[in-house]
């Protein structure tokens, strides 16, 4: 359904964004050097120099915003969604630009000309895709529309009719239903056709009939192979749906398999690629960070070996990426053998085994810093679900579905669930909920949108005790 809209929408754009970025760097160059809004000083450098880089202004852009699926995605995207992917590529088409420009070549090009050809071009992407929406949505209320019948009414079915009433540009319109008893139903938005025997016999007596979705409950599911089999011969575009919708908590994508059809259930959205840059982000960010903060990690240390005995640092085993465990540091915050007689046990507010320091470390999150030591070394991330004890692993996979999805990703030093608020002794299953959305959700510009939030809000918490 979705891959017939992309090949048209998706190759109809490839050439519109080529077309715009080549006529926005031209217009770019026409109005810094002809009509001088600011003041020409050097000279006016020749047009030919800039005709250079409309090749590669337009393969930059097009690699980046395919590499984001901005011309093709398995998924129905919002129009807000799909504006602030747009100025996301933008963004970093631009930075690679700039390298580009900077980098590879000895001919410094103005800065006024790359600033207004960002301007420009960034207004022109976004215009031409909601121009092309809304010239899509005004086809459809003139009656282009692909035809579709839905046989079956189970959860998956609501969910497919749900999702092409949200997206109208995709031309999809349900003109009806096939039930299993084919009793009319008023609650449906378009009418009973007939029973799943009818299937064959009815559609095709259909003229302008383009798509039949099987969509069928898994309780109907033995009438599926004789309804497939009365089909075989149909020259309509024939889908299935399996009712799988349930357990698809992360994401499901379907795979060609050597012409056999594989789906993949509850897989990370990040890509091998996608995992290469959240580690050169890890690396980076966390290099950075212990380079800037080591007077307050030298100080922090300093107060912990001086108030109490023992340790520095404290390692606790942790579980993370694919249920592994690790060993996590903070800076000790409770007295030696603070759990020998009671085992593994969640801290409580005015924990009476904290140390003198603990309770500001606590409190302020200071005490986790020693963590962008594991991010370094890869056995965390910057950003991620919260690692738990394997301890308490065991006791909340039996009581909370879903729970060990959370490993999914990488386990990180703040995360989407931490500056919700949602740590210490709160909910679990909020917690669980929101790191399965970072997990369906995930990109580096989301684990930069959880640290700024982490600096802003994330140290200090009523929870953190």
């Amino acid at each position: 359904m979705l891959k017939r809209y992309y090949q048209v929408v998706g190759s109809f754009l490839v050439g519109a964004d080529c077309v715009g970025l080549v006529a926005a760097w031209l217009l770019a160059y026409y109005l810094r050097f002809y009509t001088q809004i600011v003041p020409v000083t050097k000279g006016i450098p020749p047009f030919s120099r800039y005709v250079t880089l409309t090749i590669p202004v337009a393969f930059i852009w097009v690699v980046v915003f395919r590499y984001h699926e901005l011309y093709g995605t398995q998924r129905i995207v919002r129009r807000t969604s799909e504006l602030g992917a747009v100025l996301r590529a933008h963004l970093i088409a631009m930075l690679a630009f700039l390298a580009v420009t900077y980098v590879f070549t000895e001919y410094r090009f103005s800065r006024v000309v790359i600033g207004y050809f960002g301007v420009i071009s960034g207004f022109y992407l976004l215009a031409i895709r909601l121009l092309l929406r809304n010239t899509l949505r005004r086809l459809r209320s003139m009656g282009q529309w692909r035809n579709s019948v839905l046989v079956g009414t189970g959860d998956t079915a609501m969910a497919l009719l749900e999702r092409v009433r949200r997206v109208p540009e995709l031309g999809i319109r349900i003109v009806g239903f096939f039930t299993k008893d084919g009793v009319a139903d008023s609650m449906l938005p378009a009418p009973v056709l007939g029973s799943y025997a009818e299937v064959s016999a009815k559609t095709a007596g259909m003229k302008d009939l383009q798509q039949i979705v099987l969509a069928l409950p898994r309780a109907d599911g033995v009438f599926q192979d004789e309804i497939l089999k009365s089909l075989s011969d149909t020259v309509v575009d024939l889908y299935l749906l399996p009712d799988i919708h349930e357990y698809t908590v992360i994401g499901c994508t379907v795979e060609n398999f050597d012409d056999l059809a594989v789906l993949t259930l509850n897989r990370s959205s990040a890509t091998p690629v996608g995992f290469f840059w959240k580690r050169l982000f890890d690396l980076i960010g966390a290099g950075i960070g212990l380079l800037l903060l080591s007077p307050l990690l030298f100080l922090l240390a300093l107060l912990v070996k001086l108030t109490s005995r023992g340790p520095i640092f404290y390692g606790q085993e942790r579980m993370g990426l694919d249920g592994r465990t690790f060993k996590m540091w903070k800076f000790r915050s409770m007295r030696v053998g603070a759990e020998n007689e009671t085992g593994a046990v969640w801290a409580k507010k005015n924990d009476d085994r904290r140390t003198p320091i603990g309770a500001l470390l606590r409190s302020t999150s200071l005490d986790e810093l020693p963590q962008l030591w594991n991010a370094l070394v890869g056995d965390m991330s910057l950003v991620g679900p919260r690692p738990e004890r394997p301890e308490f692993v065991g006791q909340f996979r039996g009581k909370i579905p879903k729970y060990m999805l959370r490993h999914k990703m990488k386990a990180g030093i703040t995360g989407w669930a931490q500056v919700n608020g949602w740590r210490g002794d709160t909910s679990l299953e909020k917690r669980i909920e929101c790191d399965l959305f970072y997990i369906r959700h995930w990109s580096i510009f989301f684990d930069i949108k959880i640290l700024l939030l982490t600096i802003w809000k994330g140290f200090v918490n009523k929870n953190a005790y």
